[in-house]
């Protein structure tokens, strides 16, 4: 059965520049180029970090640039071409987390956290992080380890750092995946990555390993290629030194009333959680929110507005948000944590939206941001800044805040 994680189908909010710029240009040219660039440029930074020439010479001494990474811009394609943008239809968020992608990830999940139960027995004790969210996590990068991590990850990072979008940052992996090598954690014909240099089951970038990977196993190396125990002992450190609050979940879902303005959401916006019962928010299915986190601060989560299942985030929310800068994400690991223990959908349903594409959500952010109106930037994806930017401007146009835009309201946000 394949698997398609959720890191991928995410990506399709993604805003990345168009890859046919690198038909137009001199391939052999560039070629040599990147060439003269890895000994005048990338050689220096690595000697200055303590790479060995024998190490750099292995990795990047017969490497050349691959040309079907994203979000490249060759040397010499036109700036029309390298700023082409993808026109991909807009999605409702309920299709990334449907009942056919969820489904066999509770049952094989649960599987996984039968079979690995002594192992995170030990890790959640360590590191305080519920079991069920490290595994959700492990089945989003990579689908439980099942799905294939085929690139070589310095041909990759290199080719970005050398003519991507990013070149800094790519550049900054480079070192750190060169840095990976030189201290023996991974073999080099073992260093796979994701077409983005994202490394093994977890899928950290280089800097991140380095940072955040353990050697649970105590074999001498942070293997989060083949070891499961690693894996997840990896990702549970992750949360836990960003910061993951043990005994709390993630969050909440519940019914919000109008009187409760769907532009309060967001992080910057939180207050005690019994704050938000008293203007009306209730758990859905009649539960109650726990007595010990009624005075621990909340947050409103209302990923599509009004046309949406809602919910009372806590910290935690945002915690999950550094593995991956999406409310989407973050959410799709906490439902599905929490459909492990109890296999239900969100009680709200998700309205069918669309009818747009992402360049028109990002020419509507450049309008409102030549209002100085905060958008958390025009990239054409609908975060928590965009949807509260749209609900203040419904609100004082005289329209009923939903929160989330439509093609109308698109054209009409001046």
């Amino acid at each position: 059965m394949k698997f398609v994680i959720i890191s991928m189908f995410i990506a399709t909010f993604s805003f990345f520049a168009s890859s046919t710029s690198a038909q137009t240009v001199n391939k052999a040219k560039i070629e040599r180029q990147f060439q003269a660039w890895l000994k005048s440029e990338i050689w220096p930074l690595a000697k200055k970090r303590g790479i060995s020439r024998k190490v750099f010479n292995a990795g990047l001494g017969h490497i050349s640039l691959n040309w079907k990474v994203p979000n490249l811009r060759p040397p010499g394609a036109s700036k029309r071409a390298a700023r082409k943008y993808s026109q991909a239809e807009f999605k409702s968020p309920g299709r990334y987390l449907s009942e056919n992608r969820l489904q066999p990830l509770v049952r094989l999940g649960r599987a996984r956290l039968k079979k690995w139960r002594k192992t995170l027995d030990v890790i959640e004790k360590r590191y305080g992080v519920p079991r069920r969210i490290v595994v959700a996590i492990w089945a989003a990068e990579s689908g439980y380890g099942r799905v294939k991590i085929p690139f070589n990850s310095l041909r990759v990072l290199a080719t970005s750092a050398f003519m991507g979008r990013r070149k800094q940052l790519f550049r900054d992996e480079l070192i750190a995946a060169l840095v990976i090598l030189e201290q023996g954690h991974i073999p080099l014909k073992r260093l796979k990555s994701s077409w983005a240099g994202a490394l093994g089951q977890p899928q950290f970038m280089p800097s991140k390993f380095l940072e955040f990977a353990v050697d649970y196993n105590g074999d001498g190396r942070r293997d989060i290629w083949t070891s499961v125990p690693d894996t997840l002992a990896s990702i549970a450190n992750f949360l836990k030194k960003h910061g993951w609050q043990s005994g709390r979940t993630w969050g909440f879902e519940a019914s919000i009333p109008g009187r409760i303005s769907c532009a309060l959401e967001g992080p910057e916006q939180g207050r005690p959680i019994s704050a938000w019962v008293e203007k009306g928010a209730k758990r859905v299915r009649g539960k109650s929110f726990p007595r010990a986190e009624l005075k621990r601060q909340g947050f409103l989560l209302m990923p599509a507005g009004r046309k949406g299942p809602a919910f009372i985030a806590t910290k935690n929310f945002y915690i999950l948000k550094k593995f991956n800068e999406s409310d989407l994400y973050a959410l799709f690991i906490g439902h599905l944590a929490d459909r492990y223990r109890n296999n239900r959908p969100f009680v709200a349903k998700w309205q069918k939206l669309g009818g747009f594409s992402k360049r028109d959500v990002q020419a509507m952010q450049v309008r409102l941001e030549k209002r100085k109106v905060d958008v958390g930037g025009a990239d054409g994806l609908i975060g928590f800044k965009t949807r509260t930017a749209v609900g203040t401007w419904q609100s004082q146009n005289n329209l009923k805040p939903t929160c989330f835009p439509d093609a109308k309201l698109i054209r009409r946000i001046r």
